[in-house]
């Protein structure tokens, strides 16, 4: 038997904001809207909504687990999980965040793990950083 080897993208990114605010950026859909991509996201295990990404569409996305404040995950794209870890840290949030599921031994799946590491670190968190202070 042989099994995939597969590929997951993990980032750690300090939030001057506490972990209620982390938390509507997560799953307010106004708000996600800011930092990455718009779409009907909501915190309800099994919510079924879509994230309409810029030059790919509308992907559509599932629910799996929701821990107000602390966890949130959902599927993506149908092959990938996005996990969503928010532990309080002084006075802002470590956002611990792991998007699991690349297959590995698939060229085009090998090549978006390398092209989506460096967006999540350099482009999309330090979004949602700059933004979850602002929140009210």
């Amino acid at each position: 038997m042989t099994y995939a080897r597969t590929g997951t993208i993990s980032v750690d990114q300090f939030i001057d904001a506490p972990p209620v605010k982390v938390w509507r950026a997560l799953t307010d859909p106004e708000l996600h809207a800011k930092w990455w991509a718009p779409g009907d996201v909501a915190e309800h295990v099994g919510h079924e909504f879509h994230l309409e990404m810029p030059g790919f569409g509308s992907i559509p996305c599932r629910v799996v687990e929701s821990e107000p404040h602390e966890r949130f995950a959902y599927t993506f794209n149908g092959e990938w999980t996005l996990t969503w870890r928010l532990i309080a840290e002084g006075r802002g949030t470590r956002l611990l965040l792991d998007h699991s599921g690349f297959d590995l031994d698939d060229k085009r799946a090998r090549d978006a793990c390398e092209r989506m590491g460096p967006g999540w670190r350099d482009t999309v968190l330090p979004r949602l950083a700059k933004l979850a202070p602002e929140i009210d």
